[in-house]
This record gives C-alpha cells, structure tokens and sequence, in this order.
C-alpha cells in the first residue's frame, strides 16, 4: 500500500495499532477518557459513566451502511479488538468497552479513531 492509498487518520490515535488488554488491567480513569474522546469525532459519546463509547452513523442506504460495517469488521478483526455493532437500513450503531477490565481501554479511542478516518 502506497503512502496515496494508505487510510486516512482522524488523530494520532488512528495511527496506533491495538494491544492486547488483559484482565487485571485498569481500565482509563473518566479524565484519562474526556482527554481521548475530545480527539474524536464529536459523534461520540460516553455511557454508562465513562466505560462505554458510542456513536451513531447515518448513511445514504442500505449498501452503503453494510460496506461501511463490513469496513468496520475488518478494522475490528485487524486490531483484535471487536465492537458490538447494530445497523439498520441507513444507520449503523458502534459501542466500544473493553471487556475484559469492564471499562475502557486506549484500545477503543484507536478503533474511534479509525472508524472517524473511514467515514471521512
């Protein structure tokens, strides 16, 4: 892949790759979390006080939000890190937590951040 075909990054978190998380490990604080989420688009939110991120995509239609789920797909199994993922006709629905420390994890501002880069 040439540097012209290389995926756009939203931030410098698009840029990173994911590292495996462990159980064990703690998860970000909320004020580690507000300082990673105001790199991403505004598109997401945190829930259910501060473990999960969440945004929602809008699309022209039906083929257009599966390609991008599918895109999604193949980011999330790149990274080994997976979202839970709903979509309908002209939406799609991206959560991230890392479940394995019930909270969130740098692993799921760098998915964020690379799902931004592939809506853009």
């Amino acid at each position: 892949m040439t540097a012209t075909n290389a995926p756009k990054t939203s931030s410098a978190l698009g840029a990173k790759r994911c590292v495996p998380c462990e159980g064990g490990t703690t998860p970000l604080s909320k004020e580690e979390a507000l300082a990673l989420h105001a790199q991403l688009d505004p598109r997401w939110k945190l829930i259910d006080e501060g473990r999960k991120l969440v945004a929602d995509f809008e699309f022209k239609n039906y083929f257009r939000t599966l390609a991008f789920v599918n895109a999604a797909a193949y980011i999330a199994i790149s990274e080994d890190h997976h979202p839970d993922i709903t979509f309908g006709y002209k939406n799609a629905r991206f959560e991230y937590s890392t479940h394995a420390i019930g909270g969130l994890s740098e692993n799921d501002f760098i998915c964020a951040a690379k799902l931004d880069a592939l809506a853009n």
